[in-house]
């Protein structure tokens, strides 16, 4: 014979159970079922990109008499708060446990970013990509004791909030993720006490993508010179900080009178030896994490080159494409008001960079001189209507052939009859290209942000002065071809499908991830040569190194720039008068000594000088030991 609460508690069985073959279907891990916070979510087949997001499981325990006293409370509680539902008062758990259910369901289809964790003796509820909570991403204004509706309230809010987008998007910046749910990867590839070193970084830093990436294979190439000597751990810890990391607002007014806000950034990552030099980049994705990569990138540059100065790099999401004369100039002008009193001489040298040409450190140069009262040539680089080096422009492309034309000398060939793909379309990949014309080489590719363009029959200086004209005009690549029938532009793909011999990436970092790679090596390249700062993802380096590709590290290849910039020093403080064909050859000079200390430095570790990864290692092993002997002679500073 049935009691009269017997139905209600079969009822309730089959609830449960049907919960349970819910969480199943949605991969939930059921923590109690009475509880406010009472399962996480983990990642379904239909979200794959959470796959390694860590979930921490509380075992079920059985409930105490005074646990089941105080669910019935809040059962009870529940009830009185809801009383104006037309529903039964025979059925308080039925109804609540419906209520559970369909809370669960919603969530486990809408936010599947979310996850629960136990924070401080609390649970609380997380998101995947910011690794946050509460107030402290606006999630839940009214903490994690609020109602359930309160809790998908502030779940929604802050999904849709800037700082989420923004999260989200350090997340999928990379299609290679280094963060920080994957250090076995980093252990699997070093040593302890280097993948020590990584894992501190992770830890510290573990959404900045591009800046974890470039420390990975930094720290990898110094893996010989860490186990030679301990002493560098620590030097190589303090060296990861940056000595100054400015971020900070720039307000400006388009031209129609409207207000807009966009992020300026600086990182002056290392002053040991010497004043900072680095770029200015002003581009949409522009973030501090690309700012302590370049940063990063530029600091090892520096050192490796002729002359020794610090690195520093920065700029800002503005851009400037589709701007107005006067808009840019309000947004320098603003940008500079902010920055002015960090720069000088002695402290930091900006210079230019993806998104930054003669007219943007104009009107950067013209407030930082209205403000400090200081003129000052060399601040700015490019010729415009005060003194400045003659190739200063065409220092980095024309250093990349020359170091290229430096390793195919080793291997007793030249640049003559070679096919040359070319990514990229600014300032550096049209200097690469009239360099190769020089040299009797064939480029054949020049690429923007919407696909290539390939001229199978070769670029020569007439092409590439209509190339000039096209981008000054801000036209597309495409309508070289309307111009040059037997040319073919592209869409919405990359040049690594051409066959080729050497190839100059110089377009941006992670361009060539690791299907390109694969491409690349089909498509008969032997030499790749850097001519922006890690153009290469870390599936695509192995790759070239398993096929014996040699690949010059734009630590060494491209360090023109600074040798130009160093030069305008000497100009102006010795009033030399540079001539076009001495500039060249001091510039075909510093890129030899820079060549020739990158394979001693390979050499003194062990890396042969065919080895693939020699250039790259020693590059990154004798620029770490300039910087560190200059750390180590200044104490902790």
């Amino acid at each position: 014979m049935l009691l009269p609460g017997s139905g209600i508690r079969m009822n309730s069985m089959m609830d449960d159970m049907n919960l349970i073959q819910q969480a199943q279907r949605h991969h939930l891990v059921v923590r109690e079922l009475g509880e406010e916070i009472d399962l996480e979510i983990g990642a379904g087949d239909d979200d794959p990109s959470f796959a390694n997001t860590p979930l921490i499981v509380v075992p079920p325990r059985e409930p105490s008499v005074e646990d089941h006293d105080e669910s019935k409370n809040m059962v009870m509680a529940s009830q009185l708060a809801s009383d104006d539902q037309d529903m039964s008062k025979g059925q308080p758990v039925k109804r609540k446990k419906k209520v559970v259910k369909r809370w669960r369901e919603e969530w486990a289809d809408t936010y599947k970013w979310a996850y629960v964790d136990v924070k401080e003796g609390t649970a609380r509820i997380f998101c995947s990509v910011c690794r946050e909570y509460g107030r402290k991403h606006r999630r839940n204004p009214y903490g994690n004791e609020g109602s359930r509706n309160m809790q998908m309230s502030a779940l929604e809010e802050h999904n849709n909030s800037l700082l989420h987008k923004e999260a989200l998007r350090l997340q999928m910046a990379s299609k290679d993720k280094v963060v920080a749910d994957k250090p076995i990867y980093v252990k699997a590839l070093m040593s302890k006490t280097a993948g020590s070193i990584v894992e501190a970084a992770l830890k510290r830093d573990p959404h900045e993508v591009e800046f974890i990436q470039s420390v990975h294979e930094v720290v990898h190439a110094l893996e010989r010179v860490i186990a030679k000597n301990s002493h560098y751990v620590n030097i190589m810890e303090r060296l990861l900080e940056p000595e100054r990391t400015l971020v900070f607002r720039v307000p400006w007014m388009d031209d129609r009178g409207e207000t807009h806000v966009n992020r300026g950034f600086r990182v002056q990552f290392n002053q040991a030896l010497g004043p900072c030099r680095g770029g200015f980049r002003f581009h949409p994705s522009m973030n501090l994490s690309i700012a302590k990569f370049l940063g990063f990138e530029q600091t090892l540059k520096n050192a490796l080159s002729p002359y020794k100065i610090g690195g520093a790099a920065g700029g800002s999401d503005f851009d400037p494409k589709g701007k107005s004369d006067n808009e840019v100039m309000r947004f320098c002008q603003s940008f500079m008001n902010e920055i002015y009193r960090y720069l000088g001489v002695d402290k930091d040298l900006p210079s230019e960079e993806m998104g930054v040409g003669t007219r943007e450190m104009g009107y950067l140069f013209g407030q930082y001189r209205r403000l400090t009262g200081h003129f000052q040539g060399s601040f700015t680089g490019p010729r415009i209507f005060w003194s400045g080096s003659s190739l200063r422009t065409e220092a980095t492309g024309y250093g990349l052939v020359f170091f290229a034309q430096l390793l195919l000398a080793d291997l007793n060939k030249d640049f003559k009859g070679l096919r040359c793909v070319v990514s990229g379309s600014g300032k550096i990949a049209l200097h690469v290209l009239e360099k190769l014309i020089a040299y009797g080489a064939i480029p054949i590719t020049v690429s923007d942000s919407k696909g290539y363009l390939v001229d199978d029959e070769g670029f020569d200086y007439m092409k590439i002065s209509f190339l000039r004209e096209i981008k000054a005009q801000q036209r597309s690549l495409r309508d070289y071809s309307k111009t040059y029938a037997r040319s073919k532009y592209y869409d919405e793909a990359k040049p690594w499908t051409e066959r080729c011999d050497v190839v100059f990436p110089c377009a941006t970092q992670n361009e060539i991830d690791q299907t390109d790679a694969i491409n690349l090596v089909n498509s008969g390249c032997r030499i790749l040569v850097e001519g922006s700062n890690m153009p290469c993802s870390p599936d695509a380096v192995d790759i070239l190194r398993k096929a014996n590709v040699l690949i010059a590290p734009a630590v060494a290849a491209g360090s023109g720039g600074v040798v130009a910039g160093e030069f305008e020093l000497n100009h102006e403080c010795n009033s030399v008068n540079w001539s076009p064909e001495d500039f060249e050859s001091k510039l075909q000079e510093s890129m030899k000594q820079t060549y020739q200390r990158t394979l001693k430095a390979a050499a003194d570790f062990g890396y042969q000088k065919e080895s693939p990864e020699s250039l790259v290692h020693g590059a990154i092993i004798s620029a770490f030991l300039t910087i560190a002997q200059a750390m180590t002679d200044q104490g902790c500073v």
